[in-house]
């Protein structure tokens, strides 16, 4: 018997199934889908698991994200895979519930604080402040003679994946410790307005991203898909078309996904650095599910996992080589 569930986005699962396990995104958008689909590419390996998804959809709303996990605790599921939003809300809000249920949960993408890392067995995902650095890096390969102007975009002041990225991006243009904005450092200032912060809204992420371009001569740096995941994105971005090909107009951006690399192809991103969501979901599945079944806990407390570059005019379009 299948049965649809979701507090905003759902998908199916066999009941019949001994163990079932939630994959927590932190919005509906092709990244976190990708997760989920290697969540249950492992489960058709193992007889007696099914994934199931849910979280908000196009906003990274916490209050959101603590119903999704309420709703899965309420369904009795055997374990749960979470990309954190808001640490310290998940922490008081559910995991602390789920651990007084002996509901074991794995985290991916975005990890939960260093404090309240005691409601997770491990992490799965990038290495954020190490992400941060290479779009940093990649920013300073279009440094010019005087100051130059970055605006950098995030999606919440309490997301601790993209706060770690935007230290490394900080890190790598100023050399500090990558907590305070750039100002002057190495010929680097952080634009007055910026850090843009979208919520995860992608719609508000592409006005943000627009304003840049038409108003200012910054260098944008998204440190995650954000514009790039609005469906309005290409026929918005045309006009910029010309600059951002010619190297006037930068655009660096994370993650490298099938919307982003056909906007990439015709000119509307400078340099995607991608990184491995379906990995995530299927090597935390399998940690996650050997440890329900075993009681094994993961080897690596963080399991890290490469990223790559995707440039226009570079064959492959995407490759795992530093530039």
């Amino acid at each position: 018997m299948l049965v649809c569930i979701g507090v905003v986005v759902g998908f199916c699962f066999d009941v019949a199934a001994q163990t079932k396990i939630a994959v927590i995104g932190k919005s509906g958008d092709e990244f976190y889908a990708q997760a989920f689909t290697g969540c249950a590419q492992f489960a058709a390996t193992q007889k007696d698991l099914e994934c199931f998804f849910d979280g908000p959809i196009d906003f990274q709303d916490p209050r959101q994200q603590v119903r999704a996990v309420q709703n899965m605790l309420d369904r009795k599921v055997d374990g749960l895979l979470i990309a954190a939003v808001d640490s310290k809300h998940l922490v008081e809000k559910v995991l602390k519930l789920a651990q007084l249920l002996d509901i074991p949960v794995m985290t991916f993408d975005s990890d939960l604080l260093p404090e309240h890392q005691e409601y997770r067995l491990a992490y799965v995902g990038t290495n954020n402040f190490d992400f941060g650095m290479a779009l940093g890096n990649y920013a300073k390969r279009y440094k010019k003679e005087g100051v130059n102007e970055i605006c950098i975009q995030s999606g919440s002041e309490t997301t601790p994946n993209l706060n770690e990225r935007v230290r490394g991006v900080r890190h790598a243009l100023s050399g500090g410790d990558g907590y305070s904005r750039v100002n002057g450092e190495n010929g680097w200032v952080e634009l007055d307005r910026c850090p843009f912060f979208t919520s995860g809204q992608n719609s508000r992420a592409l006005v943000q991203l627009k304003y840049v371009l038409s108003e200012t001569d910054a260098i944008f740096l998204a440190v995650a898909g954000f514009a790039q995941f609005s469906k309005d994105y290409i026929s918005e971005m045309m006009p910029f078309q010309k600059d951002i090909m010619s190297g006037k107009k930068v655009v660096i951006s994370a993650d490298a996904g099938t919307t982003q690399l056909e906007a990439l192809q015709q000119g509307l991103s400078t340099v995607n650095i991608g990184q491995q969501p379906f990995e995530m979901g299927r090597y935390a599945a399998q940690l996650l599910y050997q440890y329900i079944k075993t009681g094994q806990r993961p080897k690596h407390e963080m399991n890290y996992l490469g990223y790559y570059y995707c440039k226009l005019g570079q064959h492959p379009l995407c490759t795992e080589a530093r530039p």
